[in-house]
C-alpha cells in the first residue's frame, strides 16, 4: 500500500450541505436560512452572550471588593531559601538574583521568616518581616534596607 492509495473509510466523510443552487437540490432559495430577520442575513451573526437587549450579565451584577492602584508586589524570598542558598557575608538583592533565589526581574526583594538561618547575614534587601528580622538578628546578621 502506497500514501496515495490510502481511503478514508466508508461513511467517516460526509459531502458538504450545497446550499443556493436551486429548489431542486432541497437548499434553494433561502438556504436553509427561513425567512427575513436578522439570522436571515449576511453578517447576521449573534453573540453567545447576548441577552435580546436585556441589560447583560456582566452589567447586572454588582462590582465588589477593591483594588488598590498603589500595591507594591514583592518578591518573597524565605529564610529556608537562604538557608539552601549557601550564601555567605553581604547579600544584595544582585546576588541573590546571581544565585537564583529571585527569579523575576524587576519586583522589589521582602524577606519571610519561614524556615531557619544558621549563619549571619548582612542583607540589603527592600523590605523584611518583623519575625524575619528577629531570626536574622538572633544568629548575629544584619539587615539594610534599600529602596
Amino acid at each position: 500500500m502506497k500514501l496515495n492509495e490510502l481511503k478514508h473509510a466508508k461513511g467517516a466523510r460526509k459531502n458538504a450541505k450545497r446550499v443556493g443552487r436551486g429548489q431542486g437540490s432541497g437548499h434553494g432559495r433561502t438556504s436553509g436560512r427561513g425567512h427575513k430577520g436578522q439570522k436571515a442575513r449576511a453578517g447576521g451573526s449573534i453573540p453567545a452572550w447576548f441577552e435580546g437587549g436585556q441589560m447583560p450579565l456582566t452589567r447586572r451584577i454588582p462590582i465588589r471588593g477593591f483594588r488598590n492602584p498603589t500595591r507594591v508586589e514583592y518578591e518573597v524570598v524565605n529564610l529556608r531559601d537562604l538557608e539552601r542558598s549557601g550564601l555567605e557575608g553581604d547579600v544584595t538583592v544582585d546576588v541573590l538574583k546571581a544565585s537564583g533565589v529571585v527569579t523575576r526581574g524587576r519586583m522589589p526583594v521582602k524577606i519571610l521568616a519561614t524556615g531557619e538561618i544558621s549563619r549571619p547575614l548582612n542583607l540589603k534587601v527592600h523590605a523584611v518581616s518583623g519575625k524575619a528580622l528577629e531570626k536574622i538578628q538572633a544568629v548575629g546578621g544584619t539587615v539594610e534596607l534599600i529602596k
